[in-house]
C-alpha cells in the first residue's frame, strides 16, 4: 500500500503585504527564505527500491554483515597527530574499547608523538592499549600517546606498519595529518599491501569539508565563551575598557563566530575570510572610538588567522608545512594603544589569549558521545577492509567519506549566509571591508 503524501504545508493568516525590517548589513543581503524554493528534503537515505540513484551520496557508516578482516588475526595501530583538540582521548578509547571488547581484536598499538612514531630511527616505541589502561582517558584533556607536526617519510611510516604486521592504521588529526594519511594509501597501493587506513577528523577550527562539525568543536567553543565573558567583565570595570580576545581560527573563523553569539556581549568579530580595514572612517579604530564614546566599553573578539594582510609576515612555513601567521592579537593591541594615545584619550585595553586553555580542556558531555560514535564508525569501516577514508557526520548521520574528496580545501564561513549575517545583528558592527 503506498502511503499518503505529506501534508507539509504550514497554516497562514492571509497575504504578506509589508516589507520586512530586516536590511542589508554592509554588502551582506539578508539571506530571505522563499516558500517555494527553500525547502529541505524529507529523506536523508535512498529509497528502498533503488530509485534517486542519480542524488549525490554519501555511504553511510556502520556495521557491516560481512567484514574483511579475521579479528583474532587483525593488528590495530593509533597515531593522533597535529595540535590538541578536545576529544582525542575519548577517540582513542572508543577505538580500543570496539576494537577489543566488540570484534575480538587483541592486538592494538598506539604511536606516540604523531606521525614520528610510525619513522622507527625516532626511537618512540609504541604502547600496547588495552581497555583497561584506557578506562579513565576520556576524563583527561591532550592525547595520551603525545602528538607532533610536521612531514615524515612516507615510505619508513609503511615500513613500520608492515614490520609490525599493522593491517588497521587509525588516523586521528587535522587538514595535514589527513593529507599524510592519503599519502600512505597510496605507498600502500603502490606495494601491493592488503592494509587499511581510516581517518578520524579532529580541527577545533571546524575547517574540515562535508562535515556537519569536528569532535571537540562544541568544548572549544564553551571554553571560548567563557574568555569572552572575561573580557566583557574587565571591560565594563574600567574607564573605556577594551576587552581584546584571541581565539583559534587560521583561516576559518567558526569559534570566533560562535562564541561569539553564545556570549552575546562582543561589539566586533574579525575573521579570515571578512577581511577589514584598520585606518580611516570605515575602519576598526575609527569603529572602536565612537563604541567606546557611546558606551564607554566594547569587546573585540579575533580569529587568529584575521587581519593578516595587515601585517608584513613573508613566506616561512611551520613544521607542517603552513604558512607562518602573524599574531593578530599582540598587533591589534599595539595599535589600539597607540591610536587612542594620538587621541590623547585614555583606554583601558586587556588582552586575553586562552589558545592553550581552549584546546587542552576535557570534553564535555555532548563531545563524549560524538567522538564514541565516531570511533566506533571508524572500526567498524576498518574491519569491513574499507580505506582511503574517513568518518564524520553529515546532516545528522554518520557516513564514510573519501580522503581524497575532503583534503582538497577548507570549510569556512560563507560572509553571504546566516551565520555571519546572524553575527553581524547580534553586534551591530559596521562592514568595515576592505
Amino acid at each position: 500500500m503506498t502511503p499518503a503524501p505529506l501534508d507539509s504545508a504550514i497554516p497562514t493568516l492571509g497575504p504578506c503585504l509589508f516589507h520586512s525590517p530586516l536590511h542589508p548589513i554592509g554588502a551582506v543581503e539578508a539571506p530571505f527564505k522563499k516558500d517555494a524554493s527553500d525547502r529541505i528534503l524529507y529523506h536523508s537515505h535512498l529509497l528502498e527500491d533503488g530509485r534517486d540513484v542519480s542524488t549525490p551520496s554519501f555511504e553511510e557508516a556502520g556495521a557491516r554483515e560481512l567484514i574483511y578482516f579475521n579479528p583474532a588475526k587483525t593488528t590495530v595501530g593509533i597515531v593522533t597527530c597535529g595540535g590538541l583538540s578536545p576529544g582525542l582521548n575519548d577517540i582513542i578509547r572508543g577505538i580500543v574499547n570496539q576494537c577489543v571488547l566488540q570484534y575480538g581484536i587483541n592486538r592494538v598499538y598506539g604511536f606516540r608523538y604523531g606521525y614520528e612514531g610510525l619513522v622507527q630511527r625516532y626511537g618512540h616505541a609504541p604502547i600496547v592499549l588495552r581497555p583497561s589502561s584506557v578506562e579513565q582517558a576520556h576524563n583527561f584533556g591532550g592525547t595520551m600517546l603525545g602528538s607532533s607536526r610536521g612531514q615524515q617519510d612516507i615510505g619508513e611510516m609503511v615500513d613500520t606498519l608492515e614490520d609490525m604486521k599493522v593491517d588497521i592504521l587509525f588516523v586521528i588529526g587535522g587538514d595535514g595529518t589527513l593529507r599524510g594519511a592519503a599519502e600512505i594509501v597510496k605507498e600502500i597501493e603502490r606495494r601491493g599491501l592488503k592494509k587499511a587506513v581510516v581517518g578520524i577528523p579532529k580541527t577545533i577550527d571546524n575547517d574540515i569539508r562535508y562535515l556537519d562539525k569536528s569532535f571537540g568543536f562544541e568544548t572549544a567553543f564553551a571554553a571560548a565563551v567563557q574568555a569572552v565573558k572575561c573580557a566583557y567583565t574587565e571591560a565594563t570595570g574600567a574607564v573605556n575598557g577594551v576587552g581584546l580576545v584571541k581565539l583559534m581560527g587560521r583561516d576559518s573563523g567558526f569559534i570566533a563566530c560562535y562564541a561569539a553569539l553564545a556570549g552575546s556581549n562582543v561589539d566586533c568579530v574579525l575573521i579570515p575570510e571578512v577581511p577589514f580595514n584598520l585606518e580611516g572612517p570605515g575602519g576598526l579604530l575609527e569603529m572602536l572610538r565612537y563604541r567606546l564614546k557611546k558606551r564607554s566599553s566594547a569587546v573585540i573578539v579575533v580569529a587568529e588567522g584575521a587581519g593578516q594582510h595587515l601585517m608584513n609576515t613573508g613566506d616561512d612555513t611551520d613544521a607542517s608545512g603552513n604558512k607562518r601567521y602573524g599574531d593578530i592579537g599582540l598587533f591589534l593591541k599595539d595599535r589600539i594603544n597607540a591610536f587612542f594615545k594620538e587621541q590623547r584619550i585614555e583606554v583601558n585595553l586587556k588582552y586575553i589569549d586562552p589558545s592553550y586553555i581552549v584546546r587542552s580542556v576535557p570534553a564535555n558531555a555532548a563531545d563524549n558521545v560524538y567522538c564514541s560514535r565516531l570511533a566506533q564508525s571508524a572500526v567498524h569501516a576498518g574491519v569491513a577492509g574499507k580505506t582511503g577514508m574517513l568518518v564524520g557526520r553529515w546532516h545528522g548521520s554518520f557516513v564514510n567519506l573519501p580522503l581524497e574528496m575532503v583534503i582538497h580545501g577548507r570549510r569556512k564561513v560563507d560572509p553571504t549566509q546566516e551565520l555571519w549575517h546572524s553575527v553581524l545583528q547580534s553586534t551591530g558592527q559596521p562592514p568595515m571591508t576592505r
